[in-house]
């Protein structure tokens, strides 16, 4: 990541001359926009907010620019046709479809898989799905959400979803069970990947009961690196799926939606419902074609560095940070201070800020952009704009944020 000269707004220094040579930073913006520095000042920043910051790449425009286009609500677009084709092979699925957000594309597995007003789903209650999309399921589908406990490496318990499934349809008092959904990797319990002898078993538990088994892996690709397997492996345990192209792959847009022919077929009535059919978008969905193509084998670079930027907290001196290391397993970290004086957004807040004591210490300005997760914790993700380089200089300010608040904590 290249250095870069930012300029701080008018209005935000005079809201600072309080703390005079110190950037100040609003902790609840941190995942919205970019803090910017003092007037002047050549800094590093180094955003750790989250995977969707990528930016596409000199060969990813090219294509883009270059890219062979049509109608694609006629079905007519040949590099959508294409990349659908990649999708559905990759994921050992017999359809595709490009949709414009991850979003829509989970709200359309849940409109196919849940036909009727009366149907229900059962969820993780710290699941994606349930937590950040808006409750959409029910407010555009009429689809009502049981939930089960998240647990922390991503899973729930089986037993406690059977006793979630409804019986003695068509009773007047109840819904229909119809929908189990899972997220892999789990974004809320910091990228834990779902282990394939938990899918086997879900998947048994829905055969058995007559339910569909659809997969937000929006991050599956990182659990595909992660396991070492291909991704049909995992997905083989699944009717649908739904992968983001926008995150750590980094297209600019776009999330693949998978499953049965017929699951398609009628996927395409729901996205087009949704506001979703778009035209000539060969020229987003070549982005797409190169982010299936080239770059989910670097996504093991995300997951060292991650391994390595939380290593380096745990062997900090003075201890402030507590990691489990057991739990990163893939490019996104969760961690707690020690320290409950400072709260998480207070520790954004210093990682985000530059000042001279800074400087002094470590020879340049160092921004480091986190954001205050849930539980107390802090969330920092890794992906194709932080380099190894990038890791070790978000480290030594890790390093240094510590040391400061200690020497503080010290002071008469």
């Amino acid at each position: 990541m290249s250095s870069k000269t930012l300029t701080l707004p008018a209005r935000l220094v005079r809201h600072c001359l309080h703390k005079p040579r110190v950037v100040c930073v609003d902790p609840v913006r941190l995942y919205y926009g970019s803090p910017q520095a003092a007037a002047g000042s050549a800094i590093r920043t180094v955003d750790l907010r989250s995977d969707t910051v990528t930016k596409p790449g000199a060969a990813m425009r090219r294509a883009m620019a270059e890219a062979e286009v049509g109608d694609d609500v006629f079905g007519e677009d040949p590099t959508v046709n294409e990349l659908q084709k990649i999708a559905a092979d990759m994921f050992g699925m017999e359809a595709a479809l490009y949709v414009p957000t991850g979003t829509m594309s989970n709200l359309i597995a849940v409109m196919v898989h849940c036909r009727e007003r009366d149907d229900e789903m059962i969820v993780g209650d710290l699941s994606h799905i349930h937590v950040y999309e808006q409750g959409g399921s029910a407010q555009l589908a009429g689809v009502h959400s049981a939930t089960v406990t998240t647990l922390g490496d991503g899973t729930f318990d089986l037993d406690q979803l059977i006793s979630k499934i409804r019986h003695g349809y068509p009773d007047p008092h109840y819904p229909r069970s119809r929908l189990v959904c899972v997220e892999n990797t789990h974004n809320i319990q910091g990228g834990r990947v779902l282990p394939l002898s938990f899918l086997q078993e879900l998947r048994s538990v829905a055969d058995k009961f007559g339910l569909a088994v659809h997969m937000d892996g929006a991050r599956v690709m990182n659990a595909a690196v992660a396991l070492a397997v291909q991704p049909s492996v995992i997905l083989q345990h699944c009717h649908s799926v739904s992968v983001c192209l926008s995150k750590g792959l980094g297209a600019p847009v776009g999330t693949m939606l998978g499953g049965s022919k017929d699951f398609i077929q009628r996927a395409v009535r729901a996205r087009k419902t949704l506001g979703g059919g778009m035209r000539q978008s060969g020229v987003l969905a070549a982005a797409g074609k190169i982010a299936l193509s080239d770059m989910i084998g670097r996504l093991e670079e995300d997951h060292r560095n991650a391994r390595r930027f939380a290593q380096a907290l745990v062997e900090c001196d003075p201890s402030l940070y507590r990691v489990d290391l057991s739990t990163v397993e893939s490019n996104i970290l969760r961690f707690c201070l020690r320290d409950r004086q400072m709260s998480p957004a207070e520790f954004c807040e210093r990682m985000a800020g530059v000042d001279e004591e800074e400087v002094k210490a470590l020879g340049q300005g160092v921004r480091v952009l986190m954001f205050p997760h849930v539980g107390g914790t802090v969330r920092a993700v890794w992906h194709l704009g932080i380099s190894e380089e990038d890791t070790q200089l978000a480290i030594q300010k890790a390093q240094f944020v510590a040391q400061q608040h200690k020497q503080h904590e010290n002071a008469p």
